[in-house]
């Protein structure tokens, strides 16, 4: 297999327990609490995102793109410069664009990691949580909570989640893997119930002639 999105590689290997709320810091409970009401009023998203990978041996990598869900079907787009990924809820298309290859598998619905659909509320289990210190960026004033996991098996040892006081939406999350790498997913603009496309999340052989499909279904 190719190496595949950052949803795949950042994201979807992160698992965590369903253990929700445990031992947890009440004022980083009723933040989240008011994070997670405000993306509930949405039906769908459209997210443009960053994002930055600082690695232990000192090694740098950027990317970034923009992330279109259909959360009351599970169904998502994710486009980078040279990546697109889409599900339809049950299938999902990993199109590779330099190495003109499509891998075909099963969307994983799990909720016990993080995916494309859960990225605005995969804080809400799994977790234990502090507040830190308040933090500026790019003159927003933003609210710092510090989640672990329950599991301390899991290949991460924290998440930082950063969110914007002026509108209780999520600015950044910083990911910090136990081989000391980190990996900083920062949005953009955020836009929500705006009216997307059906053809976003059904893929089409037509706009991707010479590509391999590869089926690993």
């Amino acid at each position: 297999m190719k190496k595949q999105l950052w949803f795949i590689v950042g994201l979807l290997c992160i698992t965590f327990s369903q253990n929700s709320y445990a031992q947890n810091d009440a004022t980083a409970k009723a933040l989240l609490a008011k994070v997670s009401q405000k993306y509930n009023t949405y039906k769908t998203i459209q997210a443009n995102f960053s994002l930055d990978i600082k690695q232990a041996n000192g090694g740098s990598h950027a990317d970034g793109g923009t992330i279109y869900l259909d959360k009351s079907n599970n169904k998502y787009h994710v486009s980078t410069k040279n990546q697109v990924l889409i599900s339809d809820s049950k299938t999902q298309w990993n199109i590779m664009k330099a190495e003109k290859e499509v891998e075909v598998s099963e969307t994983s619905n799990s909720t016990n990691e993080i995916n494309p659909t859960n990225i605005f509320s995969f804080y809400t289990t799994g977790f234990k949580y502090a507040m830190a210190n308040t933090e500026k960026a790019k003159g927003l004033t933003l609210s710092v909570v510090e989640l672990s996991p329950v599991d301390s098996k899991k290949n991460y040892s924290k998440i930082k989640l950063r969110i914007n006081k002026a509108n209780n939406l999520i600015y950044d999350t910083t990911i910090f893997d136990k081989s000391g790498n980190r990996y900083i997913y920062t949005l953009g603009s955020q836009e929500g119930n705006k009216a997307l496309s059906a053809n976003l999340f059904t893929f089409n052989k037509n706009d991707y002639k010479g590509f391999d499909i590869v089926d690993l279904r």
